[in-house]
């Protein structure tokens, strides 16, 4: 049995060790939001919070997430109010939307570093998390506006 603090509660799962986090997520937990992409780490579809961290959950071994905190897109927020959700809607930034979760979950962690950022600083960040859609201009767009909000409510 693994024990697991997802999303500020804590799971019992009676997995192998070795299974990514992402199946555990969507599978024994039912915990959707986070997508399945490439399984490969290159697309950023997977992409959650291990302390802070973002991590693709395809690639990282449920046994790394034990003891630590883990935060998928359900729990970011309780209302979908978190400042980079309000900017996702505002800018309206999803076109299919599947990657978006994963694009978010990169943002909220590029924020929380760097309260101002660049074109060249969101970039950088957001390089891992691939859009089919090509949403770039409005990710980047979201981006700053999230940061202004963010700055606002301080």
């Amino acid at each position: 049995m693994i024990t697991l603090s997802i999303n500020k509660k804590t799971y019992n799962v009676d997995v192998d060790p070795e299974t990514p986090l992402l199946w555990v997520l969507r599978d024994e937990l039912g915990l959707v939001g986070t997508k399945y992409g490439c399984g490969l780490a290159q697309c950023g579809a997977c992409t959650v919070h291990l302390n802070g961290e973002a991590v693709r959950s395809c690639v990282t071994k449920v046994s790394r997430a034990v003891g630590q905190e883990v935060v998928t897109i359900e729990g970011l927020s309780e209302k979908g109010d978190h400042p980079v959700q309000k900017a996702w809607l505002e800018i309206d930034v999803a076109q299919c939307g599947y990657c978006q979760t994963g694009q978010i979950m990169s943002a909220v962690v590029l924020l929380k570093a760097n309260k101002n950022p660049t074109d060249a600083d969101i970039d950088a960040a957001m390089a891992g998390n691939i859009c089919r859609c090509g949403t770039y201009l409005r990710i980047r767009d979201a981006i700053k506006l999230a940061a202004q909000i963010e700055r606002k409510e301080a």
